[in-house]
């Protein structure tokens, strides 16, 4: 095989002139041949028992091209890129030459190549400086969350229902006089104040009584999913059954004991503020560390062509069909639910895919115009810890060439991340300058809107003659 690599008049963008010899093209078409002879169905021959020269004469040999092209291809591109030290960030633009039986395979592939940074003035940016002080409200507002999650229901005979509660009701759901589908229920827990039935429904419910009937007129919201019911009427016969409230812990020593590892209610606060301030402290560092890297990037030029976006955008709808695999569910319900379609999802990311693409350009260019380095044993001690956290066996992921790949870029994008948080200026916030209707105002100036109003009032009158 040899290849021609040669610029195009486009920047940022490298031909390879490819020429395959003959034998290894016809190799791929038998080893085609050999992966799909049974489905072959030729007269005078049993299913899948023709030789290849009959098969190409009853078809034309031309039937194994395209399948052998796709076998060559990713084998001799990959090592043309490795060869010509191209660092390629688009797919290949691949146009075939020549393909024919017993002649040279020839064909050319532009690629798009990493383009070059154009770094500004990254070190010293200015931000805002974020203060991640807990508050004693902070603390009784998570401890109001605990007790909330460690509450328990309680029966409620003696009252009607009141916002909040949780009631025990049968309903049945009638439109124009007739009951609709999905519309009963009975035993049916539900929150007052939830929101969760229709607007107007659960409002309806308070004041209700145990073992008291009622009618609950409400209208279906003109965006509701039913089309049939959609901005319709609706009569529901509601029965109650039962009123449950809230009931919550005493905050003391027990509750301490109960919840935690702790003795006291104090010592447990005392936890609580710490974890709550090692959380604020963590989200300002993220937030000033966002803050660094979005002003270094503002200070940095790069061009980013459609294929590298487009390329962005496969990955991203790769990992976003990923994770919903994770929820058992498909990428193509998910568009659905959102009433949108693949095109749509690709142009709503657009931005998001040219920010990321720029930001890891900028970062790496950064890492190395700054020196920054990452040893050897940092890449050895993070593949470990993930071996750790993930139940792996360190030679195995040692192993994987693109893993230690990942594992090395991870941490040469942290330390780039680390360096600008290092060196920006932290300037304190930025008083919100009062809106005018906000301050205090004098008497003059009262006299001076006064004056104004009638002014107003007059062109007014004057206007409409």
């Amino acid at each position: 095989m040899s290849v021609k690599k040669e610029l195009t008049e486009n920047k940022n963008e490298v031909k390879l002139t490819f020429t395959v010899e003959a034998k290894v093209f016809e190799d791929a078409m038998k080893n085609i041949f050999n992966k799909n002879s049974r489905y072959f169905s030729i007269p005078g021959f049993r299913k899948g028992k023709a030789p290849m020269n009959i098969v190409e004469k009853f078809y034309g040999s031309q039937i194994f091209y395209e399948d052998a092209f796709n076998e060559v291809f990713p084998k001799v591109y990959e090592e043309a890129i490795k060869e010509n030290n191209i660092e390629a960030v688009t797919k290949p633009d691949v146009d075939i030459l020549v393909m024919e039986k017993g002649k040279d395979l020839e064909f050319t592939a532009i690629v798009g190549t990493k383009p070059e940074v154009k770094l500004g003035k990254y070190k010293g940016v200015e931000i805002e400086k974020i203060e991640s002080k807990v508050t004693d409200k902070d603390v009784e507002e998570e401890l109001k969350k605990v007790q909330e999650r460690n509450s328990r229901l309680v029966s409620v005979t003696d009252r009607p229902v009141k916002n909040g509660d949780t009631t025990v009701i049968d309903f049945e759901g009638f439109c124009e006089g007739q009951a609709f589908e999905g519309g009963k229920a009975d035993n049916h827990e539900l929150v007052i104040g939830s929101n969760t039935f229709i607007p107007g429904f659960e409002d309806q419910i308070i004041g209700m009584k145990i073992d008291e009937s009622k009618d609950i007129n409400v209208k279906f919201p003109d965006e509701y999913f039913s089309k049939d019911l959609a901005g319709k009427d609706a009569t529901f016969k509601v029965k109650l059954h039962e009123i449950k409230m809230k009931e919550l812990p005493k905050l003391d020593d027990e509750f301490a004991k109960d919840v935690s590892e702790f003795d006291t209610l104090e010592e447990y606060k005392k936890d609580l503020k710490a974890k709550k301030q090692e959380e604020a402290d963590k989200k300002a560092k993220n937030d000033m560390q966002e803050a660094a890297v979005n002003a270094a990037m503002d200070t940095c030029e790069v061009e980013i062509s459609d294929g590298m976006i487009e390329l962005e955008l496969d990955q991203m709808v790769q990992d976003m069909d990923t994770r919903l695999r994770y929820q058992g569910l498909k990428f193509e319900q998910y568009l659905k639910m959102l009433g949108k379609t693949m095109n749509d999802f690709r142009r709503d990311n657009t931005l998001a895919a040219t920010k990321s693409i720029k930001m890891r350009l900028v970062l790496e260019a950064i890492f190395k115009d700054s020196k920054l380095e990452v040893s050897d044993s940092d890449v050895e001690n993070k593949a470990q810890e993930l071996a750790t956290t993930y139940n792996r066996k360190l030679e195995d992921l040692k192993a994987n060439e693109e893993i230690m790949k990942q594992i090395k870029n991870g941490l040469e994008t942290e330390k780039t991340v680390d360096y600008l948080l290092e060196n920006a200026k932290k300037v304190a916030k930025k008083a919100e300058e009062k809106k005018p209707e906000d301050k205090k105002e004098s008497p003059n100036k009262t006299e001076t809107k006064k004056e104004s109003s009638v002014k107003k009032t007059e062109a007014k009158k004057e206007t409409n003659g």
